[in-house]
């Protein structure tokens, strides 16, 4: 089992519906086993719109809000 696929079943396991991120390259693994799980992929344009996504998803509907992004400048501001 990679560990993407160890990430979406754990993902799964605490009802995650929704991800929010900047997809890439770097992730592709991730992307790949998304497309295949119950879990939609509501892509950003950008690392912070992402999080905010998340935030706003998290406090409206009580679950757990998660975005990721891939590498890039955003990051590691």
């Amino acid at each position: 089992m990679k560990g993407a696929e160890l990430l979406v079943r754990c993902l799964e396991t605490e009802k995650v519906t929704h991800l929010f991120g900047v997809p890439g390259e770097e992730i592709m693994d991730l992307l790949d086993v998304l497309q295949d799980s119950s879990i939609m992929v509501v892509a950003a344009r950008h690392e912070q719109g992402a999080a905010f996504m998340a935030d706003v998803y998290g406090r409206l509907s009580g679950r757990a809000g998660v975005c990721f992004s891939t590498l890039g400048p955003g990051p590691l501001i």
